[in-house]
């Protein structure tokens, strides 16, 4: 059976900043209905907003269900139907729970399968060289297979999902991570010819290494992305700030007695982990300090360590994107100093960014600068939190996009 948002329920966006430290849990909502709901519930004849419906693999990073959060927040009715659960226990609107989507089995298998090209970060630079975008999906026979497989095996649960939920009463669908239910984009067809508004917003290394679905790529209307280097691989693609709800942190100045170093990590390779641990473990032998490593640990457990750290260090590397993400959006919010590898082209379109530019090279030099000096740690701790309400507020982010489907006459 389809999980409904009763076991992992979706908390609303924060409207005011909390005065706990640790972020705080809202009472649990179902937004606007439960799963169970017949149609005649849960449509609103009277508003004149839009219906929303999000379609996303994983509730990765959060990513999702924030979009989803402020929308309700602004007033429309939007949901978030998932494939499977996100494997770091973000929470869940609508699951369907398909299986083999993300177990070691079917990663393991789909990696021996799939091109070298998904598998190479250099097959990604040479096709954005080339001027050869966006980069299609092209499976290999055997992994084409594999994949046709598996949708078989999840036809019936999905059919009835949907009906279920009365899944083409929706007006706007956005497909995060630029996925159909199938990759030959039958569910995207089907909306088109519904006359619906199809929309894909693209996140994590998916365009990156995967491309696009084509199917689905030709038929969305509009192309977003939170990812900055996503630019260069889309030729009609919108780039927004990562939405995110700072309101659920609340900064404050920190008395641990030895300062705390944080990183956390899914993948060492992508983030430079190795390095940054090295350095850190050699920190604590020359400075009274603790230097904490979490990897692959829920995503609770993280906020939990995080909220204690004095600074935090995201990553050195390029190779998992560029910049920082929900984990660096985060310790900002709490208004910690986070240090991170940013290109020049990125500081240069974010240049009142708050962040501490580190490389391999320079990571121990940076870090002991910060350790020394409790006035700069406090100065980019207090830009942070401000950086990030200013830049990064979800609603704001969300007014952006429906500025532009009034200017396409998709509502009111």
């Amino acid at each position: 059976m389809t999980k409904d948002t009763g076991l992992m329920p979706m908390t609303p966006y924060s409207e005011t900043p909390k005065d706990s430290r640790r972020p705080q849990r809202e009472p649990s909502i179902r937004s606007p209905k439960g799963f169970n709901a017949s149609p005649e519930e849960t449509i609103n004849p009277k508003s004149l907003h839009p219906r929303i419906l999000h379609i996303a693999p994983f509730n990765t990073a959060g990513l999702p269900a924030a979009f989803v959060k402020a929308e309700q927040a602004l007033g429309y009715e939007s949901r978030l139907i998932t494939f499977s659960p996100n494997e770091f226990a973000f929470e869940e609107d609508l699951c369907l729970d398909l299986p083999w989507m993300n177990g070691r089995t079917f990663r393991a298998m789909r990696n021996v399968l799939s091109s070298a090209s998904r598998r190479s970060k250099k097959g990604l630079e040479a096709t954005a060289s080339s001027g050869k975008v966006p980069l299609v999906w092209k499976p290999h026979f055997l992994e084409a297979n594999l994949i046709a497989w598996r949708e078989r095996l999840w036809r019936p649960k999905i059919e009835e999902a949907l009906k279920r939920l009365d899944f083409f009463s929706f007006d706007i669908y956005q497909f995060d991570g630029g996925m159909d239910f199938y990759r030959q984009g039958e569910i995207a067809k089907a909306l088109q010819e519904r006359g619906k508004k199809i929309v894909c917003c693209y996140f994590g290394s998916d365009l990156r290494t995967r491309g696009v679905l084509s199917a689905l790529d030709e038929i969305s209307e509009i192309n977003f992305t939170v990812e900055f280097d996503h630019l260069q691989l889309h030729p009609e693609i919108h780039y927004l700030f990562f939405p995110f709800d700072p309101w659920r942190f609340q900064p404050v100045e920190r008395n641990n007695t030895r300062l705390r170093l944080f990183h956390s990590a899914t993948n060492r390779r992508y983030k430079g982990s190795n390095h940054i641990i090295e350095i850190g473990q050699r920190l604590e032998e020359e400075f009274e300090v603790d230097f904490v490593f979490m990897e692959n640990t829920s995503h609770e457990q993280v906020l939990t360590a995080k909220q204690h750290s004095d600074i935090v260090i995201d990553q050195i590397t390029n190779m998992g994107g560029v910049g920082y993400g929900i984990s660096s959006l985060e310790a900002l919010s709490m208004g910690i100093p986070v240090c991170t590898r940013l290109t020049p082209e990125y500081e240069a379109f974010i240049p009142d960014h708050p962040f501490v530019h580190v490389t391999p090279d320079t990571l121990y030099d940076q870090l002991v600068a910060l350790i020394r000096d409790p006035a700069l740690r406090l100065h980019h701790g207090r830009h942070s939190r401000e950086w990030v309400e200013a830049h990064h507020d979800a609603r704001n982010i969300v007014r952006h996009m429906h500025a532009m489907y009034k200017e396409r006459g998709w509502e009111g």
